[in-house]
């Protein structure tokens, strides 16, 4: 019997606190990080062994804003050594062939609590007027 492939996911993180989660695919990328960040350079920057945050490699310099989410994930796991500019991606770490892997459900379900905690960002809801 063989198994279902799992969904993965990536949350996208943006510099006003508005995040996004989506399906991330086996394979194709980097089109889906360039237009998810709007560059057409990304960095990646490995928080921890199963967590990865994409980034414009240009947002310190071109005048990106300060992601306030992104430096704190990211200082919550290692000494801060800069701030992480413009909108970023976060993904699973790499597999043995150095292929990007998608978040389990839980563990979005984690960054989304740590984001909305640690952020004071909002979950939208639905207007009454």
């Amino acid at each position: 019997m063989s198994k279902t492939p799992q969904t993965r996911y990536a949350l996208i993180l943006r510099t006003d606190g508005v995040f996004k989660v989506i399906d991330w695919p086996n394979d194709g990328h980097l089109p889906i990080l360039h237009t998810e960040i709007g560059c057409t350079a990304v960095d990646v920057v490995d928080i921890s062994p199963t967590l990865s945050m994409w980034l414009d490699d240009e947002g310190l310099i071109n005048g990106s804003e300060v992601n306030v989410a992104a430096t704190i994930l990211y200082a919550l796991h290692k000494e801060p050594h800069q701030t992480y500019n413009g909108t970023v991606v976060i993904t699973g770490g790499t597999d043995r062939k150095g292929e990007t892997l998608g978040l389990s459900k839980d563990e979005i379900a984690a960054l989304v609590e740590f984001h909305l905690t640690f952020t004071g960002a909002r979950i939208p809801s639905q207007r009454t007027k």
